[in-house]
């Protein structure tokens, strides 16, 4: 299929589906926090916006990127977020790409907001669709982050069919920008950086559901969706 592969800034129309990438951290967190039970992720455009919906609704949770900071409960760190007990809770997620490319294109028909974690998911819930060709929005570094693109062209060629090898598109994870950062927070000692992060961030269909946003209530909410694991479909 003739897939895009857009930054943030190029995204001059409303996508009929996109899926947007965001390897280190965004959507690997948000993966994690649903696998720790969070019922659903609000998307915020800002962290003053993510302070105000945590304070105008009693139990809900702020994460941000960065070190921790006054209001907010926990930062963008699936090291750390894997640890928490979210069964049943709302997290407002504000982020530096992430967040915002799912805000660029939440008035598409279908965004689905996908990391290495959930890849296969992702792509077993496209065909599922039958939706046909895919923007995919490279949110990192202006749209250039190695690490979104691998995974990006991941998806799209199991959306295309065929056995795909990992390994090649792990590499280009691990040995980018965003991975050599990281580490370096860690060994810089920087607060909301887990040293498991980069390990973390590159494992491959951790979880078996996609992560759906749709509008709700003026919001822009994240929630898993089950997809089944396709090993029934063969005959």
């Amino acid at each position: 299929m003739n897939h895009r592969f857009v930054s943030i800034p190029e995204l001059t129309d409303v996508p009929r589906v996109a899926v947007v990438v965001d390897v280190m951290r965004a959507f690997t967190v948000a993966a994690w926090a649903f696998s720790r039970g969070a019922e659903r992720i609000v998307l915020a455009s800002s962290e003053g916006e993510a302070l105000a919906l945590k304070e105008s609704r009693p139990g809900w949770l702020a994460l941000k990127d960065g070190a921790p900071a006054a209001g907010f409960d926990t930062v963008n760190s699936p090291g750390l977020v894997r640890s928490l007990g979210l069964t049943g809770r709302t997290v407002v997620q504000k982020t530096t790409a992430g967040t915002v490319g799912a805000l660029a294109v939440a008035s598409a028909p279908l965004v689905l907001c996908a990391s290495f974690v959930v890849a296969g998911a992702t792509a077993r819930f496209l065909k599922t669709e039958g939706s046909g060709p895919v923007t995919f929005v490279v949110t990192g570094d202006a749209g250039r982050a190695s690490e979104d693109l691998a995974c990006a062209e991941y998806i799209g060629r199991h959306l295309d069919g065929g056995d795909v090898e990992v390994a090649p598109y792990l590499h280009r994870a691990r040995t980018s920008r965003a991975a050599a950062d990281l580490s370096d927070g860690v060994r810089r000692g920087y607060q909301g950086v887990h040293p498991d992060d980069v390990d973390l961030c590159l494992e491959v269909d951790t979880f078996s559901f996609a992560m759906v946003a749709r509008q709700e209530d003026s919001l822009t909410v994240l929630r898993p969706a089950a997809v089944p694991d396709g090993s029934a479909d063969a005959g």
